[in-house]
Parts: C-alpha cells; sequence; structure tokens
C-alpha cells in the first residue's frame, strides 16, 4: 500500500499549496485598503478556494493514514 501512501502525500502537499495561496490573497485583499464592502465580496470568492483545498489535504491525509495501517 505503499502507493496510497504517496498519492495521499501528494494530495496533502496541493491541498497545502491551496491554503497558501489562499493566505497570500487574503492578506494582498486586506493590503489593498478596500471598503468594507468591497473587501467582504474578494473574501467570498477567495473562501471557496480555502474550503477545497482543506478538504484536498484532509483526503490526501486520510489516504496516508489509510495506507499505512493496511501495509
Amino acid at each position: 500500500m505503499d502507493w496510497l501512501v504517496w498519492i495521499g502525500a501528494a494530495l496533502t502537499l496541493l491541498g497545502l499549496c491551496g491554503i497558501v495561496i489562499s493566505i497570500l490573497k487574503i492578506q494582498k485583499a486586506r493590503k489593498a485598503g478596500l471598503e468594507d464592502d468591497a473587501l467582504r465580496a474578494r473574501l467570498e470568492r477567495i473562501v471557496p478556494l480555502n474550503l477545497g483545498a482543506f478538504a484536498v489535504s484532509v483526503l490526501g491525509l486520510m489516504c496516508v493514514v489509510l495506507g499505512v495501517m493496511l501495509g
């Protein structure tokens, strides 16, 4: 089950990259000095990326755990 561990590690790394990208986008939006409504609108567009990245990361970690338990 080594392949499951490696696939899980790759998914976790992909999710982590997505989380870092969403953090950078949020910092950029905060530094832009937007008004409240514009900032809220921009952050609402970033939330799906953040949640998707967390989901991919969790799936990757589940694959790693499953691969270790089965292997």
